[in-house]
Order: structure tokens, then C-alpha cells, then sequence
């Protein structure tokens, strides 16, 4: 940016807004200051010496100084004002000298606001500044002529200008500037021009101060809330920063593009060993502090990952997997690597999965869900090749360690599901009983047979009879065909279930985990909390199972937070946590717990949907978390931590049944297969006894229950690290950040809740330098000279008047609306520095301005002047020669009118020239003819009469 020629009388120049000259007033808004100039009259201020104090040397030194601020500024070869308005937020020019004069007007400016500019430059502007407060203006005597608008700084009471953030419902957050205060009502202007109203406390206070990059780790944020932290996480998300720290939990968004980059060899070597939080955010980060936990203190860890389809669980989990591998860098079986079978088990665990489609990929849940079983087609997905992913999944299976014998075995059992599939039953001649329908279903019933090579006849017993023992007698009982496919899809998931949990042993035992390890490292990936149109038991399972991971989470939180404070020696002993405990009664308690009415439901068996609905609302009435839907008699809604969901409970009861017929036991167990038996191993003499005897019933849901218990009981013998993985939007495209959609799966994710725990404690914590370097201008008297920063803290608090803050061993953690009441304190201090400052060189500078204005305005009158002059010129050349043309084109329209009237007269002339010749000649040859004609009738007549008369002569 050059120095213009003649400088207009006052230039504001903002990155975020125009200035604008409205009645005469030259007005700005400056975030997050905001400042305006007026005078009286509208136009400039009055100045001579009389308005300064006689005698006063120190003017000379103040505008000496100045001027030397500006030489040194524009003469520096390493900076330039144009890069430092790029790189310095909110800096206000002053154009007068013919020079530009830079104000730094952000709240937050030490030297390295301005690298590149010379030392010598930012002394000239302490000492300018430092000799302005001490000049002794007659304020008094100016008050009068001029007015200036206080800065506004960032709202702890909010005032007219402060930048705040406010919901907006398509963009879940948007920040503005208030423009106007009615009571407990705020009215917002945003940034792209919409005007919104909302209270006082659904708006947030923004952080103008913030790093254009944002940070690395959210706990870093002067305001820790959550338009803030969302902001952070969609600036680096642009910058393909996708890794960001909340505290030691990582958030990890999917870039839905390919980042070598990242994950290279040469940035494992980088994590390798690194201490936590030197280097910026990544998944190798995680994953080394879990080892070197593991290592060093001989305790087990555990890494949990989660987060919605889509979000990068697997991709994150494959490079979680890939970097331990690559640290324990011993052999596995066979001379194959960790890492090789570590990761080529993903390949394995993902072609046995329940489906094609990406959505349900590697959500393997209860693994007794298999394709024909959820009525699913076979998709053609664009882009995958089923042969390239069955030799893929062939290899994998080589790795691992599963032999050839094995997978045939393997191939063969799923060949053997599938063909059961297609086996189908129509109604037998007896009552409620059922046969095979057709040929094709009795082939298919043979292939199965073969395949798992057992008896035809017992296979098709096993699937159309039941077998009922009593005290007296055994009793065979046909199955109408309902029962008999509900038969046939029990033995399928049966099979499939105990063919996966083989799967999951085999490749645990070829990784080869010693069995007498004292320290393990867990990876689990879960799937994230889930509410869609219609929830049934599977989203049942899915919530409880991620409200008592977020239990977990939550107590991990606290216990960080009660680390740190520790760490810092303050009290916390009064922060409360909130628990999630209610939820997890409402679901598992027994008795009287959701799961044991339906389990109580389940052992009736005139039991429906619609009975354990109303049993529902019965016990649960009174239940703050439970509620019952008004437009559904069967649909009950439980207000999750991430929200409330409704679920539709006609098919909680079939689902949560689940219990090994003992015809399909036996059979299986006495395969001829080897495979097969051993994945039917005969059950003990009593239990088979008593499975015989007496119909025992089987829950699948109280069995998740205790898996889960155990699952939790592991957890917390282990040290848990958090990847909460994000889907930044549903179109699985790079560089596309939706709002509202991240702000929902961080509500999911327990980020949000983590945050909430930590502004229930001190949110805002500052390192002494930070503090100091942001607030000690609130009490300057305690920087001077050698001072402690620890006591230098604890005075300026001690002068603010603050309550509830504490002062740590390193840091200064302040409560809720502090920081912010802080830097409303700030902007105050600030403002009435500003104030002095404008008052005392507003007279230099219009003065200044006056006279250049002065000049500008004679210059531009002549220039217009002869502008004017050679406008009327043109005007009248153009009009001449407008009138010569008008001339030129009249004459020549006329005779072109003219001509084209003669050639009309002649062409119609000549047409009824030749009509009238025509009609003439028409006439003569009528003429002519009637002669002929009459020539012709005479002659007759005289011939015929000749005749006549001659016969009459004869």
C-alpha cells in the first residue's frame, strides 16, 4: 500500500468493514473496537496553538517522535504495511504526512504482532505514546468539539457493538456484532446481513483474539463454549488440520481424501517417543502415549474410538493398529510381522461383516445378522470389485494364519447359510403343519446337507418338527410355516454367530498375545450413538451401550480435571459432576429396569408389544428420562445425554429372543465335518439335561448387558485415551463443513459434555506469561521492575476484584464469565487510552488534513472545471454532427420511400396493364371461336338442307 498524493481528511480501513461517511460524520467499525469521529458542525475541528498549554517543550519531542515512527515504519526493507494488515487482525490506518500511521487497536499486542519491524520503529512509537500521556492538553477546553465512542471490547454485560455469537438454525452457530439491547432481548447484525434476536443467555461472547489457524488443542480457547469450539474445529478442518486435542482426547474429522503425508513412515519416527502435546495433534500421538504407558508403568491402556459411519473409525483404527505394530516390531507365527497380521486382520473382520453397502461396513454388532436374513438385495457398488475383494480377503486370511483346510471350511459353512436361505415351506396336510414347498427348495435343503455334511433327514426334522420332553414322554411337534422359517433363520444366525466368534479367536491367537502378559493395549471401535425415523432394539443396544461408555468418558474427564487442579495445587473439592447414572437405571436396573421387563415380557408367551408397551408406561411414569410419545400406544422415548429418542417397540420382543434350539445342537455337533462339529462343540451332561428337560430362555439382552459389564470392567482396569471421530458432512466430500451436522456428533461424541465438565470447574486457564501479557495493563504498577509473575497474577486479580479465581503452580484458572468480565476490564482500559490518545493528536492530524483537503479540493475544482468545459464541447461537436446526420438520414429515407412507391406503381401498372391485355385477348379468342362455331352450325344446317332438298329431287 503506497502513500496517496493527497490524503483525504480521515481514512478508516478495516479488514472486516468499509468505512462509511454518513451526515457528515466518519464512522467505523473496528473489531472489536469500534470507533467513531464527529465534530459540531459536521465538518473539521478548529486548531491552533491557543488550545495547547503555553510553554510546553514536550509537544516538540511528541510530534518529533511520531514522525520519526512513521519514517522508521515505511523505510523498514522487512516489512510492509500491506503484509502487516494482512497479518495483524483489526489495525486501524490513519492517512495523513502522506504517510500511512498504523494503530494497533487489538486488544492483545506485544512484539510478536510485529516481527519484522524494527525494533527502532516500535521505540519511537512507546516513546511518542509515553510522552502523549504526559503533554498536559487543556481537555477541558476540546471537550466540547469532539466525540469519540469508547471501545467496546468483548461482552461479559453485553453493550451495543460487542461481537458475539448467536444460534442460527441452517448454520448452528453465526457471529455478529449487537446492535441494540431491549431488557432481556439482544438483537444481533450478522455477518452476512441477517438480523437476529435471542436473550441474553443463548449468546456467547466471540474471541476476536483468536489465531486466524485456530488452536490445537481446544482448552486453549479464551472461551471454551460451543460456537467457539466448533469455529476451531471448521478454521483447521480448512486448513486439513483434521487432528485437534480437547484436553488428552483427540478429535480426528474425516478429510474424505487421501493424506500420505500423515501417515508415512517419517512422521511414525516423529511421534516415536515424543512427548505428549510437543508435536501437533495426531492419531500416532494417542497411540504412542498408550504405549509408553504400557511400557513404563507396566499398566494396561485402552483406545477408544467412536463415532458415526462415515466419521474414519476403521481408517483410524487401521492407523492405530498400524503404529503399535510398527513400535512392537517382533514376529508372529510363521515369520509374518505384528503389523502385517494386525492389519490384515481389518480385510478378514470386514468381509464377514453384515453388509455391503459403506453405511453398515464393519458395524458387526451382534454378528448373527446375515444378508438374506435383513431381505437385502445384492447391490453392484460403483467402484468395488467382489473379485478383487475376495482375493484380498483370501490373503488377508493367509496372514493371519488361516490355513487352507480352514478356509474351505470357512467358504464352505457360508455357502452352506446361503443356500439355507433359499429353503422354502408351504402348509402340510396336518394341522399347523408345514413341508417343503417346491423342488428348488428341496435341492437347496441337500446342498446344505452336503455342505455341512450332516443328515438330510435330521436337517429337515430339525427345521419343520420341535421336540418337547415331558415327565411321561417325548413329544414331537410340527411347526406351521412361520415357525419353520423363523426355525430355519434361528439355525442360520446360529451358525454364522459361532463361525464369526471362530473367526475372532483365531486371529487373537495368530497375532500370538502372550496369555501371561501382565499389560495389554485395547483398541475398541465402537459405533456412535444413533436416532433415526425408526429405532428399534438394535439402536436400544447401540444408545445403552454408548451412554455407559459416556458414563466412562465422563468420570475420565473428571478425573483429568481433578488431575490437573491437583497438579496445580488448587482446591476443587466443590466442582461437582454431573452423572448419567438415572439412564443407565432406567435401562439395566433389575429388577424393575427396562431390560428386565422385556426379559419378563419375553418368558410370556401370550406377551405382545402392545402389554410390554403399557407395562412400560405403568412402571416408568414418573420417570424424568422416560417418556411416553403422544401419538403412539407402542412407542416409548428415553432422553439420551446426546438427546431423546423415540423407539418403536414391536419388534423388541422377537429380537431379544435368542436361544439354541437343542435339535440344531445336536445335529451340528455330529457333523461329519470336523469345522463344523468343533464350532458345535456337545454341551455338558447337565446342561443338556436341563436344556432338554425345561425350555430355558436366553435374552440377547440381558447377555449384552453383562458383555458390557465386562466390557466396562475391562475399561476401567485399563487407562483409557479418547478418538472421537467426526463425519463433517453427509456428502462424502472433501472440504465441506456442515455445522449443524458436526455440532450433532459432537453432542453424540460426549465432546460437548467433556467441555461442559470443564466450565463447571476453570475453564479458562493461563500460563502467568499469557496472563500477564493480556492483563497486566490492569494494574501496570505490579510489571515495574524484577516482579514474581505468580504474586504479579495474584495482585491484579487481588485489583479486579474477582471472585472464585485461583492461582495454580503455573497458571492462573479462572471461572465461567471471567475471562470474559476480564476482558471487558481491558477494553475499558483500553478505550480510555484510546480516548487520550485521539484527543490529544485529533488537532495535528485534521489540521494536517485541512490543509492537504484544502489543496485536493482547489485541484479537483479546476480539474472539474475543465472537465465541465470539455463535456460541453463534446456535447456540442456531437450535437452538430447529430443534426448532419439527422440531415443525411432523412434524405436518405425519403428517397428511399420514393423508390420504393415508383417501383409499386409501376409493378401495379404493369400488372393491370397485363390483366387488361389478358381480358382482351380472351375476348378475341371468344369471339373468334363463336364465329367458328357459328361458320360451322350454318354449314350443317345448309348441308342438311341440300340433303333435304336433293332427296326431295330424287
Amino acid at each position: 500500500m503506497s502513500p496517496p498524493q493527497t490524503s483525504p481528511a480521515l481514512h478508516h480501513i478495516t479488514r472486516r468493514s468499509t468505512s462509511t461517511v454518513i451526515n457528515g460524520h466518519f464512522n467505523t467499525s473496528l473489531s472489536p473496537i469500534n470507533l467513531a469521529v464527529r465534530t459540531p458542525s459536521g465538518g473539521l475541528p478548529s486548531f491552533s496553538r491557543k488550545s495547547l498549554p503555553e510553554n510546553n517543550q514536550d509537544l516538540l519531542s511528541l510530534f518529533h517522535n511520531l514522525d520519526m515512527f512513521c519514517a522508521n515504519l515505511f523505510n523498514n526493507s522487512q516489512h510492509s504495511t500491506e503484509n502487516l494488515l494482512s497479518r495483524i487482525p483489526d489495525i486501524l490506518y490513519y492517512r495523513f504526512y502522506n504517510l500511512d500511521i498504523v494503530c494497533v487497536a487489538v486488544p492483545a499486542f506485544n512484539r510478536k504482532s510485529f516481527s519484522g519491524i524494527s525494533y527502532h520503529s516500535l521505540y519511537n512509537l512507546g516513546i511518542f505514546c509515553a510522552n502523549l500521556s504526559d503533554c498536559g492538553f487543556q481537555d477541558s477546553q476540546k471537550k466540547k468539539e469532539f466525540d469519540v465512542v469508547e471501545f467496546l471490547g468483548t461482552p461479559v454485560n453485553i453493550s451495543v457493538g460487542s461481537y458475539v455469537w448467536v444460534e442460527d438454525p441452517s448454520i448452528a452457530w453465526t457471529d455478529g456484532q449487537v446492535s441494540k439491547i431491549n431488557g432481556e432481548e439482544v438483537e444481533i447484525q450478522t455477518i452476512d446481513g441477517k438480523t437476529l434476536v435471542a436473550s441474553r443467555s443463548k449468546i456467547y461472547p466471540k474471541d476476536e483474539e483468536a489465531p486466524a489457524g485456530g488452536v490445537d488443542d481446544m482448552t486453549k480457547l479464551s472461551y471454551l463454549h460451543e460456537p467457539g469450539v466448533l469455529q476451531n474445529l471448521a478454521t483447521r478442518y480448512q486448513l486439513n488440520e483434521i487432528y485437534t486435542y480437547t484436553g488428552s482426547i483427540l478429535i480426528a474429522i474425516n478429510p474424505f481424501q487421501r493424506l500420505p503425508h500423515l501417515y508415512d513412515a517419517h512422521m511414525m519416527e516423529q511421534y516415536k517417543g515424543a512427548p505428549f502435546g510437543e508435536l501437533s495433534p495426531h492419531v500416532f500421538a494417542i497411540a504412542d502415549i498408550a504405549y509408553r504407558a504400557m511400557i513404563n508403568e507396566g499398566k494396561s491402556n485402552s483406545i477408544l474410538v467412536s463415532g458415526e459411519s462415515g466419521a474414519g473409525k476403521t481408517e483410524t483404527t487401521k492407523m492405530l493398529m498400524r503404529y503399535l505394530a510398527y513400535l512392537g516390531g517382533r514376529k508372529g507365527t510363521e515369520g509374518r510381522t505384528v503389523e502385517q497380521q494386525v492389519l490384515e486382520s481389518n480385510p478378514v473382520l470386514e468381509a464377514f461383516g453384515n453388509a455391503k453397502t459403506d453405511i453398515e461396513k464393519y458395524k458387526l454388532g451382534n454378528p448373527k445378522s446375515f444378508h438374506y436374513l435383513n431381505q437385502s438385495n445384492c447391490y453392484e457398488l460403483v467402484g468395488v470389485s467382489d473379485a478383487h475383494d475376495y482375493l484380498a480377503t483370501r490373503r488377508a486370511m493367509d496372514i493371519v494364519g488361516i490355513s487352507e483346510k480352514e478356509q474351505d471350511a470357512i467358504f464352505r459353512v457360508v455357502a452352506a447359510i446361503l443356500h439355507l436361505g433359499n429353503v422354502e415351506f408351504a402348509k402340510g396336510k396336518e394341522i399347523d403343519s408345514s413341508v417343503l414347498k417346491d423342488d428348488k427348495s428341496k435341492f437347496h435343503l441337500q446342498m446344505t446337507a452336503e455342505l455341512l455334511m450332516c443328515d438330510l433327514h435330521a436337517l429337515e426334522d430339525a427345521l419343520l418338527k420341535r421336540v418337547m420332553v415331558t415327565p411321561e414322554e417325548v413329544i414331537k411337534r410340527s411347526l406351521d410355516p412361520h415357525g419353520a422359517t423363523i426355525s430355519r433363520d434361528g439355525l442360520a444366525k446360529t451358525i454364522y454367530s459361532r463361525l464369526f466368534d471362530w473367526l475372532v479367536d483365531k486371529i487373537n491367537f495368530s497375532i500370538g498375545q502372550d496369555a501371561n502378559s501382565k499389560s495389554l493395549i485395547g483398541v475398541l471401535d465402537i459405533y456412535g450413538f444413533e436416532s433415526f425415523k425408526t429405532n428399534s432394539f438394535e439402536q436400544f443396544c447401540i444408545n445403552f451401550t454408548n451412554e455407559k461408555l459416556q458414563q466412562h468418558f465422563n468420570q475420565h474427564v473428571f478425573k483429568m480435571e481433578q488431575e490437573e487442579y491437583t497438579k496445580e495445587e488448587i482446591d476443587w473439592s466443590y466442582i461437582e459432576f454431573v452423572d448419567n447414572q438415572d439412564v443407565l437405571d432406567l435401562i439395566e436396573k433389575k429388577p424393575g429396569g427396562i431390560i428386565a421387563l422385556l426379559d419378563e415380557a419375553c418368558m410370556f408367551p401370550k406377551s405382545t408389544h402392545e402389554t410390554f408397551s403399557q407395562k412400560l408406561y405403568q412402571t416408568f411414569k414418573a420417570h424424568q428420562r422416560f417418556i411416553k410419545p403422544k401419538l403412539s400406544r407402542t412407542d416409548f422415548t428415553i432422553a439420551h445425554y446426546a438427546g431423546e429418542v423415540q423407539y418403536q417397540s414391536d419388534q423388541f420382543l422377537d429380537k431379544n429372543k435368542d436361544y439354541v434350539v437343542p435339535e440344531h445342537q445336536d445335529l451340528l455337533s455330529s457333523s461329519k465335518c470336523t469345522f463344523v462339529a468343533g464350532l458345535f462343540p456337545p454341551l455338558p451332561e447337565d446342561t443338556a439335561k436341563s436344556s432338554t428337560k425345561s425350555s430355558k430362555f436366553s435374552s440377547i439382552g440381558s447377555r449384552f448387558r453383562l458383555q458390557l459389564q465386562q466390557l466396562m470392567e475391562t475399561l476401567n482396569s485399563t487407562e483409557p485415551h479418547y478418538i472421537r471421530c467426526v463425519k463433517p458432512n453427509n456428502l462424502l466430500k472433501p472440504a465441506v463443513f456442515e455445522n449443524v451436522n458436526v455440532m450433532q456428533q459432537l453432542r453424540c461424541g460426549g465432546v460437548l459434555e467433556a467441555i461442559r465438565i470443564s466450565c463447571a470447574g476453570y475453564p479458562t486457564r493461563k500460563t502467568f506469561f499469557d496472563f500477564l501479557n493480556r492483563f497486566g495493563l490492569l494494574a501496570p504498577e505490579v510489571l515495574e521492575g524484577t516482579y514474581d509473575e505468580r504474586v504479579a497474577c495474584k495482585q491484579i486479580l487481588s485489583k479486579t476484584g474477582l471472585t472464585g479465581s485461583q492461582i495454580g503452580k503455573t497458571k492462573v484458572f479462572l471461572r465461567a464469565g471471567q475471562m470474559a468480565d476480564l476482558d471487558a476490564r481491558r477494553a475499558q482500559k483500553l478505550s480510555n487510552a484510546a480516548k487520550t490518545i485521539q484527543r490529544k493528536i485529533r488537532t495535528h492530524i485534521t489540521r494536517k488534513q485541512f490543509v492537504a483537503l484544502q489543496k485536493a479540493s482547489i485541484f479537483i475544482q479546476s480539474v472539474c472545471r475543465g472537465r465541465l468545459a470539455c463535456k460541453l464541447y463534446e456535447n456540442m461537436k456531437r450535437e452538430a454532427a447529430s443534426l448532419k446526420i439527422q440531415t443525411n438520414q432523412r434524405g436518405h429515407q425519403a428517397r428511399m420511400a420514393y423508390n420504393k412507391l415508383k417501383f409499386s406503381a409501376i409493378v401495379l401498372q404493369t400488372g393491370l396493364w397485363a390483366m387488361a391485355a389478358r381480358n382482351e385477348f380472351r375476348h378475341r379468342k371468344q369471339t373468334k371461336a363463336a364465329i367458328i362455331m357459328q361458320v360451322s352450325t350454318w354449314s350443317f344446317i345448309l348441308l342438311q338442307r341440300f340433303d333435304f332438298m336433293r332427296a326431295l329431287l330424287k
